[in-house]
């Protein structure tokens, strides 16, 4: 069967099947033999029949030979049947989907060949005893190419297992991993903040340390303010002097809260920070507020006192 494309130990299995076939198919048609013969010995013994007798003769033969074919067909169609059940165990062993064209089962061309196979194969009858003394194969079960397969699933599987073992340790790593940046980032961020925290606390002190200087200035300027003119003037020149300290010192202390603000912004801290800054900026600016309106008033009680100053001095003199 080389032009259907067949190896040699399918070519044995079709012959093989074929025998089968064959075998069957000539015991069946035996069968059809002996009911004729069994017709010729009980029936036809009489020279003469009635048309009715031969017509009752040829229903009764026509009942049994149907019979006898029906039994055929359906065997053969259930021995088909298992033969597919044969080769369909086999390919799921092997995880195979086998398909059938039924259109195929019709094709004459394919059919003769099938024949003029069945022909020559089984022309020579020393060569299909020679056939038949031949040992049977043994079923495709767990030998052979089957354990072979066996063999390398469990080899697949195995190094599947050593891959998801590998793959489990480097997720734990790279959890560590993740844990110790986390870690760092977070240890990183509380020294950006208690950096930030200790330079705010610095100003703050600066701050209230010019606060505590400008407040002890105006409380001795109202003090020399009773004594004389010339210790309040004194006392007002301080006080200018101590206010332009105040707004070198307010321009210095903004130059470094800008500073500051330029490096926060260039640090991942920054978005944590500038709501503290915010508050602490608003917080300088009610400062400033305050300092800048207690100024306005002494400086107004300064030039309010600067005349009635003059005219004591003009009475004493006179």
């Amino acid at each position: 069967m080389a032009e259907f494309g067949f190896n040699e130990h399918h070519q044995n299995e079709a012959i093989n099947y074929m025998r089968f076939a064959r075998s069957k198919r000539i015991i069946r048609l035996k069968t059809i033999d002996s009911c004729f013969e069994d017709l010729k010995d009980s029936r036809l013994v009489e020279e003469t029949f009635t048309v009715d007798e031969v017509r009752d003769m040829l229903d009764g033969l026509q009942l049994v030979v149907r019979g006898e074919v029906e039994t055929e067909l359906i065997n053969t169609a259930h021995t088909n049947v298992l033969l597919l059940r044969q080769l369909f165990s086999q390919a799921e062993k092997f995880y195979l989907r086998l398909q059938t064209d039924i259109s195929e089962l019709e094709n004459r061309e394919l059919l003769e060949q099938v024949a003029e196979f069945e022909n020559t194969e089984f022309k020579n009858p020393n060569k299909t005893n020679q056939e038949i003394s031949k040992p049977k194969l043994a079923p495709l079960n767990e030998g052979g190419v089957s354990e072979l397969l066996n063999k390398e699933i469990s080899r697949l599987q195995e190094e599947n297992n050593k891959l998801k073992g590998r793959l489990r340790t480097l997720e734990t790593q790279a959890m560590g991993a993740l844990d110790e940046k986390t870690r760092a980032e977070r240890a990183l961020k509380d020294l950006q903040k208690v950096k930030g925290e200790q330079q705010m606390a610095t100003h703050s002190q600066e701050i209230t340390s010019l606060e505590d200087t400008v407040a002890a200035l105006q409380e001795d300027y109202q003090k020399s303010l009773s004594v004389n003119a010339a210790s309040q003037r004194d006392l007002q020149d301080n006080l200018v002097s101590a206010k332009h300290d105040l707004l070198r010192v307010q321009e210095q202390l903004s130059l470094a809260e800008k500073e500051l603000d330029r490096k926060f912004q260039q640090t991942s801290a920054y978005r944590n920070m500038k709501e503290i800054l915010t508050k602490k900026n608003e917080q300088i600016k009610d400062i400033r507020k305050r300092l800048s309106n207690s100024n306005v008033s002494i400086l107004d009680t300064s030039l309010m006192n600067e005349p009635f100053a003059s005219h004591n001095k003009t009475q004493n003199g006179g």
